[in-house]
């Protein structure tokens, strides 16, 4: 005849048995309600830590890669919903179009946003268009310069806290912002100093400032009121930091020589 002690045990593991597929079915719910894992990203053609790009075969980049191994982990299809920026996400935060997404992280996101673990923290700074004389931040801040920035980002946010004298214009896409800098519609451009660089090897004559005048750092994020999905993202960044998930996907796209800086 089994023990009241006994007993007692068992039921707790029958509780238990019983808690642990309702607790992974109401994670789901909540962070997979469509039944795929609906990732949020930005495209640009350099692509990096933050942004994404557009291949023939599909998409490709860290938040890309990343997501992909999330919904392994939750056991359902990945669904990749792009956006031209990291503004668009933010908007769309409140229409449930997506699930989860990795995006650059300020006060005014916050408000709109759960964000977890920091995985990037990038230099921003301004390129200057082909055959300009600007050489620093102060050379740039001078009435009638025309800046442009990729419109309603932390970047730009920022130079627009930063310069006093210039005049920052945001544009919906890098793309139209590249063109702009080529053809000299615009005196410079403010984005992260990785991305710039990249910029300066397909534009000749251009210059990336030696500069920073932000830090920004890019975080996993989830729409408000995700606690399930809060806790589920960030035990998995937690994770990919130290079990190579997240170099792997560095390292997949082009990030071998750059640090995973999450301070």
């Amino acid at each position: 005849m089994p023990t009241p002690l006994w007993s007692a045990c068992a039921g707790l593991a029958l509780a238990a048995a019983i808690a642990m597929p309702a607790l992974a079915d109401g994670l789901k719910d909540e962070i997979a309600p469509t039944g795929k894992l609906r990732v949020a990203i930005a495209i640009s053609p350099a692509g990096g830590a933050f942004w994404s790009t557009k291949t023939e075969s599909g998409y490709a980049g860290v938040p890309v890669d990343l997501g992909k191994e999330m919904a392994a982990q939750l056991d359902v299809p990945v669904e990749f919903v792009v956006h031209q920026n990291s503004g668009q996400i933010t908007d769309a935060a409140a229409r449930g179009t997506w699930d989860v997404t990795f995006l650059p992280k300020d006060p005014e996101r916050e408000s709109k946003m759960m964000f977890g673990p920091i995985y990037e923290v990038a230099d921003a700074t301004y390129i200057v268009r082909p055959g300009s004389d600007i050489t620093s931040f102060a050379a740039l801040d001078q009435p009638g310069t025309k800046v442009a920035a990729v419109n309603n980002t932390t970047t730009m946010r920022g130079a627009i806290a930063h310069l006093k004298n210039a005049k920052v214009t945001g544009y919906q896409t890098y793309d139209e912002i590249f063109e702009l800098l080529k053809s000299g519609g615009v005196d410079a451009f403010a984005l992260s100093r990785d991305q710039l660089n990249k910029m300066a090897q397909k534009i000749p004559g251009t210059r990336v400032l030696d500069e920073t005048f932000k830090k920004t750092v890019t975080a996993v994020a989830v729409p408000l009121d995700h606690p399930q999905a809060l806790a589920f993202v960030t035990k998995f960044m937690t994770e990919a930091t130290t079990n190579g998930t997240l170099r792997k996907a560095y390292d997949n796209n082009g990030l071998k020589d750059s640090p995973i800086r999450t301070e």
